[in-house]
């Protein structure tokens, strides 16, 4: 028996080995005709090595592995270049890295950029404002020596002078030249609110008419004063002072009048609303709607992204996953072992099957899963904001306003404190609901101890109550309420495919760019709205009382 026992064993043993062999030479086809493929490809591709498997028939069919060194350059590792597609939404392509915002550039550039309009606004504002003013002081300086250089002292100075209606043209000349500049100083003179990347056409437009007004002005007057000089030479009738006082009066007439179009064009024309513009906000997805006038794409720009800092919550990316508490538990993992007597192809595949189906599950219940997680996180700042508004109303019971000698100690026997010293008294008993409500809501980044205590010391300072302290932690808006984007300076890209200097237009779209932040800008026209009047008749506005069984009169 032991002998039979021992003879199946063995056959078995060669059966099994048999199977292992054949199951190897298979293998090992496969692998070389994988590996024969491989070669083939990373020929082209020029890899630094290849490898093959092939089977030796002499050494009992085992596998030999053959490594093949291809010719290469020797710089090929810093000549290699990787070429990947970005699937993200949230980034651009390869070919637009140089594209994208680089650092805010603050430096002599930036500043010569920023007050070269300002200066030159101002440059030419003060030359049209001086040019009535010198056109009246020059005769009387005696810079133009030519004019009634063959007058006698007597008549030069009975031309330059100026009888009771020169002398009320310079009144009204005075008045002219003061409403011009308190008018200029209104609108000229004043620093810009941004630096834009084209330039202002109306803006440029009015500066062009200026300077031509001015140059025809200085021209004509060289002429007359020459040839006044040349009449007064020849014995004839000399120019009078009183018409060079109603040459300027009229060049200031003419500055006024550029003036009131000045006003028109750039203050007036886009207060009219005409197109709606919807802005929205990458990542978070916050959306805002306002109507707009007639403005440059550009100058939309800028008008938008004041609306953008007064008005936009703050973006917080802390918020972008909703935190999960931790008391929930994890979701369940499957585990699977090897059983022995169980085929293993069975095994793989019932294994398969349930991961299937457990990918399924979770990816049919992943809008339950996100629901659930909204509504905790809801009920968690719920409960801290509650917790938050009574340690504070109850902190703020402690402190009272004194209304007697700040040196006498009150009846309690305690000595007065002032509003940063009460903080500091005070800050303790709220500070961990305080913590607790800055932490679930992400914002303790934006909020330092230093700055909550100034904040508190600010509003007992001023009386305010319990929820006037608190409005800065639960109202997270506008924008410029974070410390971090009170900036001198903040750069933006503008992205549009038209000309940034041409006025909007029904379906212009412009994008805004900051770091992650970006603001996407459609523009749509406002429907004209017809309004019409109906009158109805007062005979026919009459009611009969209806009563039945049901109703409850």
């Amino acid at each position: 028996m032991e002998t039979e026992s021992m003879k199946s064993a063995l056959s078995e043993h060669s059966s099994r080995s048999k199977r292992s062999r054949t199951h190897s030479h298979r293998n090992s086809h496969r692998n070389q005709t994988k590996n024969s493929r491989s070669l083939s490809r990373d020929e082209d591709n020029m890899a630094p090595f290849q490898t093959a498997v092939t089977v030796d028939e002499s050494r009992n069919g085992q596998e030999v592995i053959e490594v093949q060194i291809l010719p290469q350059d020797d710089n090929w590792g810093e000549n290699t270049t990787a070429v990947t597609g970005n699937t993200s939404d949230q980034s651009g392509s390869v070919e637009e890295v140089s594209l994208w915002p680089s650092e805010p550039d603050t430096g002599l550039s930036f500043t010569c950029t920023r007050y070269v309009a300002t200066v030159i606004v101002g440059l030419l504002s003060a030359v049209a404002f001086i040019s009535p003013i010198l056109m009246l002081i020059l005769p009387k300086i005696g810079f133009f020596p030519k004019l009634g250089a063959s007058l006698s002292a007597v008549e030069r100075e009975q031309l330059l002078s100026c009888g009771a209606e020169c002398k009320g043209l310079l009144v009204s000349l005075c008045f002219k030249l003061f409403l011009l500049a308190a008018g200029s100083w209104a609108l000229f003179i004043r620093k810009s609110r941004a630096t834009l990347p084209s330039v202002f056409m109306f803006r440029a437009a009015v500066l062009i008419l200026i300077f031509i007004c001015c140059f025809t002005y200085w021209l004509f007057y060289v002429i007359q004063i020459t040839e006044g000089a040349r009449q007064s030479a020849t014995g004839e009738e000399s120019l009078e002072y009183r018409a060079l006082v109603a040459y300027a009066s009229s060049l200031t007439d003419t500055l006024l009048f550029i003036h009131y179009l000045t006003v028109i064009l750039i203050e007036i024309r886009h207060l009219q609303p005409v197109y709606y513009i919807k802005v929205v906000r990458s990542p978070d997805g916050e959306s805002k709607s306002y109507a707009i006038g007639q403005l440059s794409i550009q100058r939309a720009a800028v008008w938008i992204l004041d609306k953008y800092y007064t008005e936009f919550p703050i973006y917080n990316p802390y918020l972008e996953r909703i935190p999960v508490s931790k008391s929930r538990k994890p979701t369940s993992s499957f585990k699977y072992y090897e059983v022995d007597g169980v085929n293993n192809a069975t095994l793989q595949s019932q294994s398969r099957g349930i991961m299937n189906s457990h990918s399924t599950r979770r990816r049919d219940s992943s809008h339950n899963e996100r629901f659930y997680e909204e509504h905790d996180y809801e009920r968690r700042v719920k409960k801290r904001r509650a917790r938050l508004i009574t340690a504070t109303e109850e902190a703020f019971t402690h402190i009272k306003r004194l209304h007697c000698d700040p040196d006498a100690k009150t009846k309690q026997g305690g000595l007065p404190m002032d509003s940063h010293e009460a903080a500091q008294a005070v800050f303790p008993s709220l500070a961990r609901a305080l913590q607790k409500y800055l932490r679930v809501t992400r914002q303790q980044p934006r909020h330092s101890v230093d700055s909550i205590l100034q904040h508190l010391a600010q509003c007992l300072g001023h009386d305010l109550s319990p929820r006037a302290f608190l409005e800065r932690f639960l109202q997270p808006a506008p924008v410029l309420q974070n410390e971090k984007e009170q900036k001198e300076v903040q750069s933006w890209s503008l992205i549009c495919e038209d000309l940034l200097s041409r006025p909007v237009r029904t379906g212009t779209v412009f994008q805004l760019r900051q770091n992650d932040v970006s603001l996407l800008c459609t523009i749509h026209s406002l429907p004209h709205l017809n309004v019409t009047e109906e009158i109805i008749d007062q005979s026919t506005n009459r009611f009969v009382l209806r009563l039945n069984s049901e109703t409850s009169v």
